[in-house]
């Protein structure tokens, strides 16, 4: 059974997970989209159009639904040791920070460019 599994099939598990989300998120995602090793959320953008997951960013930066991405396919993007990092820094499980940052993400891109763009410095 995976975290989806186990998050549909717990309300309450779901809810304290959301509650962790919120408290931590802008800081994480504050973090990913600014440090210097991802530089910032148009390198984010970049990366994960260059790896294939054009369709999705073109989603998030549109204005119909956003297509998801994986907490995987994020991983692989942004970084094992990246993911690892943040995740032991806020004291988050790995695999829960990455479900929080593969379901905010998109929203967080899809907020930043309402116009179908990210402004420029992003």
């Amino acid at each position: 059974m995976g975290l989806l599994d186990s998050l549909e099939n717990n309300p309450a598990l779901r809810s304290a997970l959301g509650q962790l989300g919120a408290a931590v998120l802008p800081a994480v995602l504050s973090e990913v989209m600014g440090s210097n090793n991802q530089g910032g959320l148009g390198s984010i953008v970049a990366k994960l159009q260059q790896a294939g997951f054009g369709e999705q960013v073109k989603s998030w930066l549109g204005n119909g639904p956003n297509l998801p991405i994986s907490a995987d396919q994020l991983r692989a993007v942004l970084g094992n040791d990246t993911v690892r990092q943040l995740a032991a820094r806020y004291h988050i499980p790995v695999d829960q920070l990455g479900e929080i940052l593969a379901q905010e993400l998109p929203k967080a891109v899809d907020q930043a460019s309402p116009n179908g763009h990210l402004p420029h410095g992003a």
